[in-house]
């Protein structure tokens, strides 16, 4: 019976904790909230800690104007809900599903780095490497609308 007991409660911690929003609408203070010595058991995917703001890969200024006009609607939606909160450097939850963006709407701009790809989620472009799901570079387009 106890271990019938004990294997429920590890089932309610580990589904409770899978549908858990990250970030609470805070950026992540230095290692993330994370104490110095566990930071290195963040989520990044097989980078080293450092390894993309390392990589110094940016969205020109209009690329950036670019997809928020052709996003713009989209955008407006989800300014009325709560959203994650993505920086570069940092990896997309799994649980999160990123729509690729059209190729040919992004004919014109820069190609992202070699391996990474862009991506569009709840308000926000990403170009970010689909293996690692960690984020070169992040335009918020919510933010742009809404003048923060």
């Amino acid at each position: 019976m106890k271990s019938l007991r004990a294997a429920l409660l590890f089932a309610a911690v580990a589904t409770a904790s899978a549908y858990a929003q990250p970030g609470h609408g805070q950026p992540p203070p230095g290692h993330g909230g994370i104490p110095p010595g566990q930071a290195k058991k963040m989520d990044r995917g097989d980078l080293p800690p450092g390894q993309a703001k390392k990589m110094d890969w940016r969205f020109r200024g209009d690329e950036r104007e670019h997809f928020r006009g052709y996003y713009e609607q989209d955008a407006r939606r989800w300014q009325s809900r709560h959203r994650p909160n993505f920086y570069a450097g940092y990896a997309i939850p799994r649980t999160y599903v990123v729509q690729t963006v059209p190729p040919a709407y992004y004919s014109g701009l820069q190609p992202p780095p070699p391996g990474y790809r862009y991506g569009y989620y709840e308000g926000y472009v990403v170009a970010y490497n689909p293996t690692t799901r960690v984020i070169a570079d992040v335009v918020d387009l919510v933010g742009a609308l809404s003048g923060r």
